[in-house]
């Protein structure tokens, strides 16, 4: 016995999680592009006095900060893929990043409403002109960010009517939006200062775009952090897995834990209860249409056991 090839029975856990992701050279060129951005921002907000593209910039050294985790974040999963120190995979690895990101952007739209309204009550002169052409810059350049990243790329439905996101890259995508926004909002702003001598819409426009900026920040952390808690999956692939065991052989589900592991990609460990017990294997091939189930473990009860026990006492 001791002798036995365990080969057939034995598997790796990478699940994939070795191959390259569509979204890494894609975020790292918006990298680049943010961090270049960045600079004539934050030079430009401190040279004209505009809060509104002072946050827009700040805003952008957030980003790059958070994407460079983002990118950190697909070279570390893919590099220990085969690390058997991660049970099933390193797929969380790009929740995690997300759940990370979002954090970066949350602390850094309280601190610039902190900000803004600082300068609700001391105004300072701005330099319109100059702010309005190196927010319009800004803007484009955040545009041709959004399409580098690609717009539906991030999220996938599968077939039982769930949509999986790549957290990691919809964590990037998001900071890109919030730089557009923020861009388009200062020249809003800056706009209504030059001609319409509004100068106090400029820090309430970098208000705005912080009040939305906190929402998206937390409906990532939400969702990056089911999966970091193991959140049990969707009820659609719980009813799919439910539907293909019990449709045969009066089988009965008597335990079912389904969680996520990486994009599009679950664990689950299920307790069949059935009066002809048969193999594992048996009841793993019955899954073999369900999608998205990378690890299937499967235990059997024999029903009969207990009512012959019941009978006993």
């Amino acid at each position: 016995m001791h002798g036995t090839n365990l080969e057939p029975w034995s598997h790796d856990h990478v699940f994939g999680q070795d191959e390259r992701k569509d979204g890494e050279a894609r975020t790292m060129a918006v990298i680049a592009l943010t961090a270049a951005t960045m600079v004539a921002e934050v030079a430009a907000g401190l040279v004209t006095g505009s809060m509104a593209l002072l946050a827009d910039g700040l805003h952008m050294a957030s980003h790059t900060a958070a994407l460079g985790l983002a990118a950190f974040a697909y070279r570390y999963a893919r590099r220990h893929a085969g690390d058997p120190r991660f049970s099933f995979g390193t797929g969380k690895v790009n929740a995690l990043a997300g759940f990370t990101g979002a954090i970066f952007l949350l602390v850094f739209a309280l601190w610039m409403a902190v900000e803004c309204i600082g300068r609700f009550l001391e105004p300072v002169p701005i330099d319109f002109d100059v702010a309005l052409f190196v927010a319009v810059g800004g803007l484009l350049i955040n545009g041709l960010c959004a399409v580098i990243l690609g717009f539906g790329h991030h999220h996938h439905q599968d077939g039982v009517g769930h949509v999986h996101r790549d957290h990691n890259l919809w964590s990037a995508y998001l900071h890109v939006l919030a730089d557009a926004l923020t861009s388009l909002v200062a020249i809003v702003a800056l706009l209504a200062g030059k001609y319409y001598d509004a100068v106090w819409l400029d820090p309430a426009a970098a208000m705005v775009a912080m009040v939305l900026v906190v929402r998206w920040s937390v409906t990532l952390i939400r969702d990056s952090a089911k999966v970091l808690l193991d959140w049990q999956g969707p009820e659609a692939l719980s009813a799919a897995i439910k539907d293909s065991i019990q449709a045969t052989d009066g089988n009965r589900i008597s335990d079912l834990h389904l969680w996520s592991i990486g994009q599009a990609l679950y664990a689950a460990e299920i307790a069949v209860v059935t009066d002809r017990p048969k193999s594992a294997q048996h009841y793993k091939d019955l899954l073999a249409h369900v999608p998205h189930l990378a690890h299937v473990t499967v235990e059997v009860h024999y029903s009969g056991a207990a009512a012959a026990q019941t009978k006993g006492n």
